[in-house]
């Protein structure tokens, strides 16, 4: 077995940062969940930690000048340069007379950030867009806590080519579960990684169950408070799929030996199987600042960084096969990263493009894997055994996109006609 990119038997040693005290700590996507329970950690934790560092798309300028004036930050980026002169505008209203930190604008300004002066890169940023700092981050020699996956999920190969063993650590929480309950046996000791997924809200419906959903239902997560798309992706089990791919390529762990298992309370975030019979599960309440404050702190653990449980009280812990013929995604996604070369990244645009369609109306629940799988399909395996690049990556996107957005309009179209002839009948 090789070396895996998120190896926690090994400690990978990032470059001095420029003096002593805290650990200097670069955000990337502040304004979103994760980057606001980081900083949360970061402000319980001043002794350990300082951000340098923000950068957020753009949508809510106001608490991304909030979170630089109480930070105290040298730096902000935004990724719609067109909300600039709000940011800039909004900081000169909470800095004052005060010098104000230094202010990035367009696409290409969270990268920049990503490969700056600090020990750690957050990488916060919701969907492909992570990449280019993923891999600036890396390339600079920081340590990189990574709740991006879809960075690694559409340039595994490009991240593998720059990461160093160690220098990852992952923070989504059934990743950083395997991180930490990989340390109980040596590599080869391993026989199988079981990730947990809570079922969303759906669980236990039939797929013809399935076909009614509203975007409502789907938001209405039992476990965890996210953003919209990773929500609906949660109630698809997209997520879960994209995690089982995330998981082969962190910890080169065949595909075959990767389990999903359904947890509705989501207090065991993922567990490890050893070949002597031996399973370590990594359990805490359902709270994300545990991961992030893995992912910023190792190999230190931070003291308080999340509720723990009361073993005083009786709880009740559950475990279920995954329904697959409910949830086709888990398999489409290991046929989509057995595939490899740039399959994955036609997977993962696809769904959000059809996650949009959803949540706009013009798509059905079920036609959101099913319109994925119809796109996978048509791409085949371009780029496998080849050596992928960005541009390769972006090419499979944009026509991934295009695509899908095809087949949903055709299949509004269908649905709209269906409607029309049920009402000439009526």
């Amino acid at each position: 077995m090789t070396d895996s990119l998120a190896d926690p038997h090994l400690r990978y040693s990032a470059p001095t940062q420029r003096s002593g005290g805290p650990r200097e700590i670069v955000i990337l996507g502040s304004t979103g969940s994760i980057g606001t329970q980081a900083i949360d950690l970061v402000l319980r934790n001043p002794d350990r930690f300082r951000v340098t560092a923000l950068s957020a798309a753009g949508g809510r300028v106001g608490l991304l000048a909030e979170q630089a004036h109480r930070l105290d930050v040298r730096a902000v980026a935004v990724a719609q340069e067109d909300k600039a002169p709000a940011l800039r505008a909004a900081l000169a209203e909470r800095y004052g007379a005060r010098p104000l930190p230094e202010v990035l604008a367009g696409p290409d300004a969270a990268t920049e950030l990503a490969r700056g002066e600090c020990h750690t890169v957050l990488n916060g940023i919701t969907g492909s867009i992570g990449l280019a700092p993923t891999l600036a981050a890396l390339e600079a020699g920081r340590t990189l806590a990574l709740a991006n996956k879809e960075s690694l999920i559409v340039g595994g190969p490009l991240v593998k080519a720059v990461a160093e063993p160690g220098q990852i650590i992952p923070v989504d929480s059934e990743h950083a579960a395997l991180f930490q309950a990989l340390l109980g046996g040596a590599r080869g000791e391993v026989r199988k990684l079981v990730v947990t997924a809570s079922g969303g809200p759906f669980r236990g419906r039939t797929k013809a169950e399935l076909a009614a959903v509203t975007p409502a239902d789907a938001l209405a997560h039992p476990t965890w408070s996210m953003g919209p798309v990773i929500t609906v992706n949660s109630a698809t089990l997209v997520n879960k799929g994209l995690e089982v791919i995330e998981a082969h390529l962190l910890y080169d762990i065949p595909f075959d030996r990767i389990e999903v298992v359904v947890h509705p309370q989501s207090y065991v975030h993922s567990m490890v199987e050893f070949t002597d019979g031996s399973t370590l599960a990594q359990a805490t309440p359902p709270d994300m600042r545990g991961p992030i404050a893995i992912g910023l702190g190792w190999p230190e653990r931070v003291p308080d960084a999340a509720p723990a449980f009361d073993w005083s009280k009786a709880s009740t812990w559950e475990f279920f096969p995954l329904d697959e013929e409910a949830f086709p995604s888990v398999a489409l996604a290991r046929h989509v990263g057995t595939l490899g070369g740039t399959a994955p990244a036609v997977f993962n645009a696809a769904n959000e493009e059809c996650v949009d369609a959803f949540l706009a109306g013009d798509l059905p629940f079920n036609g959101i894997v099913d319109t994925v799988a119809e796109v996978v399909a048509e791409h085949g395996t371009p780029g496998r055994g080849t050596r992928l690049t960005v541009p390769d990556v972006l090419q499979a996107e944009t026509w991934a996109r295009a695509r899908a957005r095809e087949l949903v309009a055709r299949t509004a179209s269908a649905v709209r006609t269906a409607g029309a002839t049920s009402e000439a009948r009526a």
